[in-house]
């Protein structure tokens, strides 16, 4: 694991909550979190695994998390205009893997209870349209998957309607557009 992935990770396990997004928050504040950046490949499943650890669900939490760092390391950056399918998405799906022991040879139904839960965080970032926006485009796949875990496992994550705190850094921020623009 490189040293941004540790410290992503070591902040992560100092969180005692069951909301990822206030995670979320907390840790992208940090100064090892950019704006943009491939450190949402691990940061917006890792928010997802320790909450859902918090809240009481069955997962061993340091391999879990070693393992959603070893995932995200392996996604490129700017995956989201270069492939069509965002960063974050594809770490809070990887997130759902690790917790139910999916593969690609799966035939539980969790593979594609997995890809329901994907499909629908991209068609959300869809309807909202770019540039790209770690932050948003983080939220969304939280909110997205905060409602899957509530509804497929016997544990409850918090929630929260966002609002924005890093949009004075986005240069690219599409303001009103935004669902998690302030005031909106």
């Amino acid at each position: 694991m490189n040293e941004k992935s540790y410290l992503i990770i070591e902040a992560i396990k100092k969180e005692s909550g069951i909301n990822p997004i206030q995670m979320f928050k907390n840790v992208a504040k940090n100064s090892l979190v950019n704006i943009h950046g491939p450190e949402h490949h691990i940061l917006d499943g890792a928010c997802i695994l320790q909450s859902f650890y918090n809240a009481g669900g069955k997962i061993d939490i340091e391999q879990a998390l070693e393992k959603i760092a070893q995932e995200g390391e392996r996604m490129p950056g700017a995956m989201c205009g270069l492939w069509g399918v965002c960063g974050a998405v594809s770490s809070v799906g990887a997130a759902l893997a690790i917790i139910d022991g999916t593969g690609p040879l799966s035939s539980d139904g969790n593979w594609g209870e997995h890809m329901k839960f994907t499909s629908a965080a991209i068609q959300t970032l869809g309807e909202v349209n770019g540039p790209r926006c770690c932050k948003r485009d983080g939220m969304i796949s939280l909110l997205t998957a905060i409602e899957y875990i509530n509804t497929h496992y016997p544990v409850s994550l918090e929630t929260e309607k966002p609002e924005c705190e890093f949009y004075p850094r986005n240069k690219q921020c599409i303001t009103r557009r935004c669902p998690f623009f302030p005031g909106k």
